[in-house]
C-alpha cells in the first residue's frame, strides 16, 4: 500500500458517560454521526480518482464510522478485530474514576509489559503484537490506497508499524490524537520511505455544532 488514511472514530457513548472503553462495546452518539458524515465528505475528498480499500475495527463505534464512509465511496468496510482498542480486562465499562484510582504507576523499566495491576488488561506487547499481525496481514495483498477506521491509542501501534518500529520499542512510544481525526501516511515511491503526512487532523470537524 502506497497511501493510508487511518481514522479514529468520533464520539462514542462511553466518551459522554465517562466511562472506560477498550472492548467495552458502545455506539456513536448523534454528534459522533454527525462527526462521521463530516469524516466521510473529507476522506471522499482526499480518495478522489482513486480506488480505495476500507477496513475497520469491529468495535461498534469504529464499525458504525466505518459503514457511514463506505456508503460516501461506495465500499462495504472489511471489519478486523486485530484493529480494536487496548483491553482493559475487567476495567471496561466501569466508570473513568474507578480505573485511575485502582491503576498502578508504570514500572521504572518502562510499560511493555505492564497491565497497571487490572486484572485481564492487554499489555502493549500484546495489544501491539496483535496490530503489527493485522497490519502484516493488510500488507499481504496490500491496495495502493487504504482507508482504516480504528481507535486513539490504537493509532500509535499502526504508525508505530508503518515506520517499522520493532515491538520492543512501543513501551516508550506514543502518537496521540483526537477523536474523529484523520492521519495521513503515505510512502515515497522513488525513496522508499514511509513518511507521516498529517497526524491527527480535525479541521473537517470545525463546522460541526
Amino acid at each position: 500500500m502506497k497511501t493510508l488514511y487511518v481514522v479514529t472514530h468520533p464520539q462514542s457513548i462511553h466518551h459522554v458517560e465517562d466511562r472506560v472503553g477498550g472492548w467495552y462495546d458502545t455506539g456513536l452518539t448523534d454528534l459522533g454521526r454527525r462527526q462521521a458524515d463530516a469524516i466521510a465528505a473529507r476522506i471522499a475528498e482526499l480518495c478522489a480518482g482513486k480506488t480505495p480499500s476500507l477496513v475497520s475495527s469491529d468495535l461498534l463505534r469504529c464499525s458504525e464510522t466505518a459503514e457511514i464512509i463506505g456508503r460516501s465511496l461506495g465500499l462495504k468496510p472489511c471489519l478486523t478485530p486485530g484493529l480494536r482498542e487496548m483491553s482493559y480486562g475487567v476495567a471496561e465499562g466501569k466508570p473513568q474514576a474507578w480505573l485511575d484510582s485502582r491503576r498502578l504507576p508504570v514500572p521504572d523499566e518502562g510499560s511493555l509489559d505492564d497491565t497497571g495491576g487490572i486484572d485481564g488488561a492487554e499489555t502493549r506487547r500484546e495489544m501491539g503484537t496483535r496490530i503489527y499481525d493485522a497490519m502484516d496481514a493488510l500488507q499481504a495483498d496490500p491496495p495502493d490506497t487504504l482507508v482504516m477506521v480504528t481507535h486513539g491509542f490504537a493509532l500509535t501501534f499502526i504508525i508505530a508499524w508503518w515506520i517499522g518500529m520493532p515491538i520492543d520499542c512501543l513501551g516508550r512510544v506514543s502518537f496521540p490524537v483526537p477523536s474523529g481525526s484523520i492521519t495521513h501516511l503515505a510512502e515515497n515511491t522513488q525513496w522508499k520511505s514511509r513518511a507521516v503526512v498529517t497526524l491527527g487532523e480535525r479541521d473537517h470537524l470545525i463546522a460541526i455544532p
